[in-house]
């Protein structure tokens, strides 16, 4: 019957809750808010995340969203991003309806118009943090990110209302020991803990929360704390013996913290670490205590040679996931020991390691071979016969990055090409060696490919993307900078993938022009981001073209292309209904376009280009 409401009828709250909670996207559960009014109960009871800016008004902004939420057990909010008050909904009699623009608070009043206290309360403040601990009692997780007006006055109060509190990001927070004494004195159900940046803390500070509540914690983040040093790690080591992940990046930090909690934190299965005064003593005595060790990422090491990775080889050997950056001292030795004895590697990162070459990761290619992820950044010591050996062994490689690595050609990329047919995602940068042959050889091969980025090779061309558009269905491309590449190529790709999203094709200045721009648009319908930046052949003619069928794209970059105008400009505006962002030049956007999406309109810092 015309008018009956049939699923307010039948449907009971706790199924339109559970639909609600399917809902991922944001927009999608505001939409449904909007249906009715029992919608829109449901909806704000069933909140269980928020995530707000902390710059406009936080402070009373908070009191507003406890009145609408009171379920809510996550909440994020970062000085980073402005604040919106919320729509009112519906219209009031006596009144005009609301808008969201009425309501907009701008992201930072102007310099010279107000006083620093105007200023301040503008930021989340410790106002706002204890009116969060007032209204969200039953608050699980709680993100500040550079909120630096909050203070251990505006912690300790919110410790105390949020007992239950078991996950706290202070990140850029500029609180002090007693605000995090408060926290380990009343959040005994702490597990994750993220100290980033928190300039203000002491020893003392974290020393009391490790004694407070070190039994619940299970993750720890420290760094840029130039006040705490190895009696803070010392008293990790003794009181959190349940903790499983500690990331430290300080230079305050020598062997005695780390060996601490090596030798109290035996259950520890992530250790990521840059503190540049660490030497092999500590690495050791990781891999002699910690043999529940899944995750190791070390960077900038200079004080630890190939001891350190044959101590974690013979005892880490649940170890999946290996980062090395510019550690100096390690040679092919040290990731032999890592191949042979940590067999279960699917993850490896080298990046700038100048001493680990071929020998070395051949070795990981004849031991890992459930190895899925494999970057080389840097490595010009890595040779064809280490990919080679990794496409013999390495047969559930499904992500290859290289960036820089001049030893690596073709033959390398042939042998992945036909060893590991199930990659996924292919990235490579400025690796010159690499050229048609080898891409032709993915093309042929991997039929999985979904991923692909070729960004300054300048030896690929045309052939390899007629290959792969032949041969895979894109999601991704990204051909920066590779000279030799055209319309021949970019066509192959348009026909070849029809559910290409995101296209880059920028400083392809020479080849590529209004032909290819106009098969994309036919082929690929799906496209959200492309990027035609210093493409000195596309015109207006062929973004129109393109614009016409590819409606739902998102984000056009096309700086420094001088056969597009105003006139272009104002197309990709006025066609494309869910365009967000338009990156050009500001003479090439006229008033009128200004006038009409000046929200989705960004301009280079520096405009370069030449006057008439």
């Amino acid at each position: 019957m015309k008018g009956h409401d049939l699923i307010n009828s039948y449907l009971p709250d706790e199924l339109i809750i559970e639909i609600f909670r399917h809902m991922h996207s944001k927009s999608s559960r505001d939409a449904c808010a909007l249906v009715c009014k029992r919608w829109l109960a449901l909806e704000r009871n069933s909140r269980r995340t928020l995530r707000i800016g902390a710059s406009g008004s936080p402070d009373s902004f908070v009191k507003l969203l406890a009145r609408r939420f009171v379920n809510v057990k996550n909440l994020y909010v970062d000085e980073r991003l402005s604040v919106s008050h919320p729509v009112q909904l519906g219209r009031r009699r006596g009144g005009s309806q609301s808008t969201l623009s009425s309501l907009k608070l701008p992201y930072m009043i102007e310099r010279g118009e107000s006083d620093d206290s105007e200023l301040e309360s503008n930021c989340f403040s410790d106002a706002g943090l204890i009116a969060l601990g007032e209204a969200f009692t039953k608050l699980k997780k709680l993100s500040l990110i550079w909120c630096s007006n909050v203070t251990s006055m505006g912690l300790q109060s919110f410790a105390g209302k949020c007992r239950s509190l078991r996950s706290l990001d202070l990140q850029g927070c500029y609180v002090g020991d007693q605000g995090l004494a408060a926290v380990g004195e009343c959040c005994k159900e702490l597990q994750d803990l993220n100290l980033r940046f928190c300039e203000g803390l002491t020893d003392k500070g974290l020393v009391e929360l490790a004694i407070g509540c070190g039994k619940s914690l299970k993750v720890l983040g420290i760094a840029a704390c130039a006040k705490i040093t190895d009696i803070s790690l010392e008293a990790v080591g003794s009181h959190c013996r349940s903790l499983e992940t500690l990331s430290l990046d300080s230079e305050f930090i020598h062997n005695e913290g780390v060996l601490a909690v090596a030798e109290g934190c035996r259950l520890l299965k992530v250790l990521k670490l840059l503190c540049i005064n660490v030497t092999d003593e500590a690495l050791e005595a990781v891999g002699t205590c910690c043999l529940s060790l899944e995750v190791l990422a070390l960077y900038s090491f200079q004080k630890f040679t190939d001891r350190s990775l044959s101590a974690i080889g013979k005892g880490c050997k649940k170890l999946k996931n290996l980062i090395l950056s510019d550690c100096y001292f390690l040679s092919d030795k040290g990731l032999e020991a890592i191949a042979t004895g940590c067999s279960e590697l699917i993850h490896l990162e080298v990046n700038g390691c100048h001493n680990i070459g071929t020998l070395g990761l051949a070795s990981v290619g004849k031991s890992c071979l459930r190895l899925t992820e494999l970057a080389l950044l840097y490595c010009q010591r890595i040779g064809d016969n280490a990919l080679l050996e990794i496409g013999r062994g390495c047969k559930f490689l499904q992500a290859l990055h290289l960036v820089d690595c001049s030893s690596i050609g073709d033959d390398a990329i042939c042998g992945i090409a036909n060893g590991c047919r199930n990659l996924k995602k292919l990235h490579i940068r400025r690796c010159y060696e690499i050229g048609n042959k080898g891409i032709v050889a993915v093309g042929e091969n991997c039929k999985s490919l979904k991923d692909l980025s070729l960004r300054f090779c300048d030896r690929v061309g045309d052939d390899a993307l007629i290959a792969i558009g032949q041969g895979c269905s894109l999601n991704h491309l990204n051909v920066s900078g590779c000279h030799q590449i055209g319309d021949a190529g970019i066509i192959a790709i348009a026909r070849g993938c029809p559910e290409l999203s995101y296209l880059d094709v920028s400083v392809l200045q020479q080849n590529l022009g209004d032909m290819a721009m106009a098969e994309i648009g036919e082929g690929c319908p799906l496209l959200k981001d492309i990027v035609l930046s210093h493409c000195r052949q596309i015109t207006d003619v062929g973004l129109a073209h393109l614009v016409k069928k590819c409606t739902m794209l998102e984000t056009c970059h096309m700086v420094y292309c001088p056969g597009i105008t105003t006139a272009g400009v104002a197309t990709v505006v006025s066609t494309c209904p869910n365009i967000k962002k338009v990156l050009v030049e500001k003479s090439k956007v006229s008033e009128r376009t200004r006038r009409r999406a000046g929200s989705v309109i960004s301009y280079i810092c520096v405009d370069l280009s030449i006057p008439h």
